[in-house]
């Protein structure tokens, strides 16, 4: 006979969601699967379909779907607080690693065997890429429109250069629209609900965009361009870190010019070696694009200012949609937007992949010989990955290891 549900005293609260967040390597699959063992089989904090349910809540809305399940239990059991705390002890291990890496990497990333090492991590994310594209393409391939989608949005996004939240738009469209059924009949929400939510969305939105306007009133050009920038991502962050690094590397790279696609490549690296969120990445590139503009004070500066433009609206819509979880589960036209946009970013991660793949191996341009020192390491990494089971700090490091070790033996970097 299943228990029900049991409330937890404080100290058992955050001593699970800090193990949480401590130990919450391997993206979103194996964050989630952490988070059953833990809220569901040891502790019983959350029966199964309550857990279920939450998930697929989470799955709607833009941003890191594990954080926000974190955020969402923590709100189930202790209110705001308890979402701000659960939120944050899943985001925050991660976010000290990845200002370590970043200042690591702008002090000691010139020098040969760290050069040799990346390149071997670059080869390494080629492989990464390509394994979140089949995960996608398994979920999202299941029907003619979604291939359709799919083929359509790597034609745009590779070819035609078309901005990503016009992809992501037209094909929300497109699947909500070509959805059959009607809503499930659910209880409207109380006058008093709509009151409090449309008082949580405003608190929410000045708490979250008053950086942005202090860097604006300040006149800081880079800083407000910078967190406008990441706020636009922050809304459209469906299907993950992997698809945003394609709009990503569009903007920051050849827009504006902050970083180098090689850069943007190790900042996939450094993201996956850390617990919490892969969308950590975003800080990663935000203290490499703060460092260029202005040395290590602005670095720090900027990498803060984008984790805050990424991260914080995570919690406004936990906060805010939480009340109405049933309802919008109902709608079997939000369920086909989604899975259109799921499809339309498989698109978006095969283009990536052939981007990075592209910058790796032909690293001297198009027309340029391939480098085939490269070349080989991405078949290490492949190698690795094959052996381990796609196991990503093994396939990481292993490959690191790898060039450090032809690099010192024939110098062939």
């Amino acid at each position: 006979m299943s228990m029900a549900p049991q409330d937890p005293d404080n100290r058992a609260f955050l001593g699970a969601f800090t193990r949480i967040g401590l130990l919450s390597f391997g993206g979103p699959a194996a964050q989630i699967a952490l988070m059953h063992r833990v809220l569901v089989d040891e502790k019983g904090w959350l029966g199964e379909k309550q857990f279920l349910g939450a998930l697929s809540f989470c799955m709607l809305l833009p941003g890191p779907e594990a954080m926000q399940l974190a955020t969402y239990t923590g709100w189930k059991l202790r209110g705001v607080a308890g979402g701000l705390a659960a939120g944050l002890l899943f985001v925050v291990p991660g976010a000290l690693v990845i200002m370590a890496l970043a200042l690591l990497y702008v002090t000691y990333g010139a020098q040969p065997w760290a050069q040799a090492a990346f390149l071997g991590i670059k080869a390494a994310v080629i492989t990464i890429v390509v394994l979140a594209l089949r995960k996608f393409a398994s979920k999202a391939l299941k029907t003619p429109l979604g291939i359709a989608i799919a083929v359509a949005s790597f034609a745009a996004f590779f070819a035609l250069k078309a901005p990503y939240p016009l992809i992501i738009t037209l094909a929300a469209l497109l699947g909500f629209l070509a959805m059959k059924g009607e809503s499930t009949a659910t209880p409207p929400a109380a006058p008093q609900a709509l009151g409090k939510t449309l008082k949580t969305l405003l608190i929410g939105l000045v708490f979250w965009l008053a950086p942005l306007a202090l860097v604006w009133a300040l006149d800081a050009t880079f800083l407000t361009e910078l967190a406008s920038y990441f706020a636009r991502l922050s809304l459209l962050s469906f299907g993950g870190a992997y698809a945003l690094l394609g709009w990503m590397t569009q903007t920051v790279v050849q827009d504006y010019g902050w970083i180098s696609t090689e850069q943007m490549i190790d900042a996939l690296g450094m993201a996956e070696t850390t617990p919490g969120p892969l969308i950590l990445v975003t800080q990663f590139v935000g203290h490499l694009a703060g460092y260029g503009q202005g040395g290590f004070g602005l670095m720090l500066v900027a990498g803060l200012l984008t984790l805050w433009m990424t991260f914080a609206p995570c919690f406004l819509w936990i906060f805010a949609g939480a009340p109405y979880l049933e309802q919008l589960l109902a709608m079997p036209r939000l369920k086909g937007a989604l899975a259109a946009i799921t499809a339309a970013v498989t698109g978006v991660i095969a283009s990536l992949s052939l981007w990075f793949a592209l910058s790796v191996v032909f690293s001297g341009g198009a027309l340029a010989a391939p480098d085939w020192a490269a070349a080989g390491l991405v078949a290490t990494g492949a190698a690795i990955a094959w052996a381990t089971k796609g196991a990503l700090l093994p396939l990481i490091g292993g490959n690191a290891l790898v060039a450090l070790a032809i690099s010192q033996f024939s110098g062939a970097f």
